[in-house]
């Protein structure tokens, strides 16, 4: 039984470490808020480090740095997924956030007017808790992938790194969104590639010409302050762009064509052990990668609002537990 000498008390605990959950420490201690940020991984920046080798951010640097300290490096690059978690990390012990890793936390109770934060051995009492671990962090693949042949390897876009950990032979990228369309490209150069999903939007110029410069800060612009829960336009908007994938950036239609990737429908099922397009064509293939995105996953809250996948929420504030607030 824990004694209540072993709790922290503490004002404002944030879960999360990456990137909401350091811009939110940055605009509590701007507000002199104690508060401590709570994070699962070895180091600062470590959820980034952790994903395939050639990631690249997919905005230009100048639209992705954290409050008040700028991207160091040039504005309309892209930086490389460990050099993003290094700018992260910089970032934090700038500013010297007291930053808990290898803190997962395991549950949150309410207890009398305050909230109890477990992690490991660790209990915080908070006057106020920031859920800053993004909504979507469980690994999405479809309910049929089972079914597949067991000789076909399968690996979720969070578990790819490179191309090496694939077995020979053809490859089938599932999700034709940013992550499908750049991993499919990589694939490309050693191995026939399928890439499977539904038509997504295209950014109308390449990020790197000199039209980006124009259009992208209107883009951004648009959503953070015309296409919002704010506007009218906004809020009739909202319920097409929940099923809709983000645009792609870097990528074009014809830079998929161009190294010779195949672009198919939807995977909807499985025939004989083989992944099945909705035109009802089967695929012969070794190796399937699942760019299928991300579910929710707040089981860990034992709090009535999280019941379902996401609590109800206004602009972050969660309606139903006084103190509680998602970033991110």
């Amino acid at each position: 039984m824990t004694s209540t000498h072993d709790i922290q008390h503490i004002e404002t605990v944030v879960i999360g470490g990456g990137q909401a959950g350091l811009a939110a420490g940055c605009h509590l201690q701007r507000q002199r808020i104690p508060f401590v940020i709570l994070d699962a991984n070895d180091r600062t920046g470590d959820a980034w480090r952790k994903r395939w080798d050639s990631l690249h951010i997919f905005t230009p640097a100048k639209f992705s740095h954290l409050p008040g300290v700028p991207y160091p490096g040039p504005g309309w690059s892209f930086p490389g997924k460990d050099e993003f978690a290094d700018y992260l990390e910089d970032y934090a012990a700038r500013f010297d956030f007291d930053v808990r890793h290898r803190s997962r936390v395991e549950s949150i109770e309410r207890v009398g007017d305050r909230y109890l934060v477990t992690a490991g051995e660790q209990r915080f009492a908070a006057d106020h808790v920031v859920l800053a671990t993004g909504a979507y962090q469980e690994p999405r693949v479809p309910v049929f992938a089972p079914e597949l042949d067991s000789g076909v390897l399968q690996l979720h876009s969070s578990a790819y790194r490179n191309p090496r950990q694939l077995q020979p032979g053809a490859a089938l990228v599932v999700g034709s969104g940013n992550s499908g369309a750049e991993i499919a490209i990589e694939l490309a150069a050693e191995r026939e590639v399928t890439l499977a999903g539904s038509k997504v939007p295209i950014f109308p110029v390449r990020p790197t010409s000199a039209a980006a410069h124009v259009v992208m800060p209107a883009f951004l612009f648009a959503a953070m302050h015309i296409l919002t829960t704010k506007t009218p336009m906004g809020r009739r908007m909202q319920p097409q762009a929940q099923h809709h994938a983000a645009p792609l950036v870097r990528v074009k239609p014809r830079d998929i064509a161009g190294v010779g990737v195949r672009q198919v429908g939807r995977v909807t099922g499985v025939e004989d052990g083989r992944p099945r397009l909705e035109d009802g064509t089967a695929l012969d293939v070794a190796n399937v990668i699942w760019c299928t995105g991300f579910r929710s996953d707040f089981s860990w809250v034992g709090l009535p609002s999280f019941a379902g996948e996401e609590p109800v929420h206004e602009r972050g504030v969660i309606i139903d537990e006084p103190g509680m607030y998602l970033v991110g």
